[in-house]
């Protein structure tokens, strides 16, 4: 697959499905079954995706209900298309280039919280409701300033704490909490942060009881999905269309009491998501950081154009396989497999990640991203790991 520069020989495949969002629906359509919070790109390229090509074969695990938060704008695109849209997959997968069109069709309606918060409730109150996603924006957990009082609860955890409240005062089993926004242990803090609010509102015993016992999922996402291009040519028929890359993971606490059965090549379940999340960042992210290292001196802007460079090609080739990855073996699943399709991923020649943009809090990123690895080669092999001492020299002596 790879060269003996370590770069990928490139197989172009045009694999391109019907592009049309007309069509007949289906004859009984799936109830709604999952409650969205977050109308972004990343979702409806990731789990949206996912949950359509599901309920395609004939996995029947229902339809999707956004809600976006900020704007109307995506809720009103969506539903004025039925809730359809493309998803085109651009990059490399399995050492060939694809360019090809998914159709998704998960998603049944889409509500603004704003103007909409009792179809909201509503949705919450369903018997058929069993999951509830998120992917909120920077804020994230925080809260907002937030009363019991509000006609519409302010932050997403405050959202979360009032529709959990309308499930439980409807006398409804407890849906299956997924949260997949890209903090480190997520499912932790958002219920802590739930259960506090839960306490400051001076919320029921009973319903602050039944809270504790809301199965949250530990998650880890990962698929890049960047803006779409302004010349694609579905724009012109579909304004809500996505660009993604072909890679995408997900690990997924295999929770006992979880009531989300997606079964999807994308999903990982276990029992502990923490050794994926180390696997990403000492892979993945620990990649970025020490190619711009050694890229951005040469006079690279974009991560493509230095991994397709011979040298630096076969340096990063060596770094992940020779020091990165051995460091890792045995406690982390398929690290020599992440780190090959890690340099797949860079090399996608849709896709213009620059360095400027790995650049932010570079000092910081090295001392989680590489410093620790070096450590860890030291003490298993008793010796210095080369590359990596090289490359941390190097970059601590650059200005973030």
């Amino acid at each position: 697959m790879y060269g003996s520069a370590g770069v990928l020989r490139l197989v172009f495949i045009n694999c391109t499905r019907a592009n049309s969002l007309t069509g007949s629906p289906p004859m009984t359509p799936l109830p709604e079954t999952i409650l969205q919070f977050g109308s972004g790109r990343f979702l409806r390229a990731f789990a949206d995706l996912f949950v359509s090509q599901a309920n395609s074969e004939g996995q029947a695990i229902g339809r999707i209900v956004v809600v976006q938060s900020t704007g109307e704008g995506r809720a009103g695109g969506l539903n004025a298309q039925g809730g359809k849209y493309h998803v085109v997959v651009r990059g490399f997968e399995h050492g060939a280039v694809v360019d090809r069109v998914e159709i998704c069709d998960s998603i049944s309606r889409a509500l603004h919280a704003g103007t909409q918060w009792s179809e909201v409730l509503k949705v919450a109150r369903s018997p058929e409701l069993h999951t509830i996603l998120s992917n909120t924006t920077e804020a994230g957990y925080k809260l907002d300033d937030d009363l019991p009082t509000d006609t519409v609860p302010k932050s997403f955890p405050a959202k979360l704490l009032a529709v959990l409240r309308a499930r439980f005062e409807a006398n409804l089993k407890a849906p299956t909490v997924i949260p997949c926004e890209l903090i480190e242990g997520n499912a932790t803090p958002l219920k802590r942060v739930v259960l506090d609010l839960a306490a400051v509102w001076s919320e029921p015993v009973a319903f602050r009881e039944w809270l504790l016992a809301v199965p949250f999922l530990h998650t880890l996402v990962d698929r890049i999905v960047p803006g779409t291009p302004a010349d694609h040519p579905l724009l012109a028929t579909d304004p809500m269309v996505i660009v993604a890359e072909p890679f995408a993971f997900w690990a997924l606490e295999d929770h006992p009491a979880s009531q989300f059965k997606l079964k999807h090549p994308a999903i990982t379940r276990t029992a502990d998501v923490q050794p994926y999340f180390l696997r990403k960042v000492r892979i993945l992210n620990a990649a970025h950081t020490a190619l711009l290292i050694k890229a951005v001196p040469r006079g690279f802007d974009i991560v493509r154009d230095a991994v397709n460079d011979p040298e630096l090609g076969a340096w990063l080739q060596r770094l992940l396989i020779e020091e990165i990855v051995p460091t890792l073996n045995g406690r982390v699943d398929g690290a020599q497999q992440f780190a090959e399709q890690t340099i797949e991923r860079f090399l996608n020649p849709f896709l213009d990640h620059k360095f400027s943009d790995i650049a932010l809090h570079h000092q910081s990123k090295i001392q989680v991203r590489l410093v620790p690895t070096a450590a860890e080669f030291a003490t298993k092999f008793g010796r210095v790991a080369p590359l990596l001492s090289e490359v941390i020299r190097e970059g601590t002596g650059q200005v973030s």
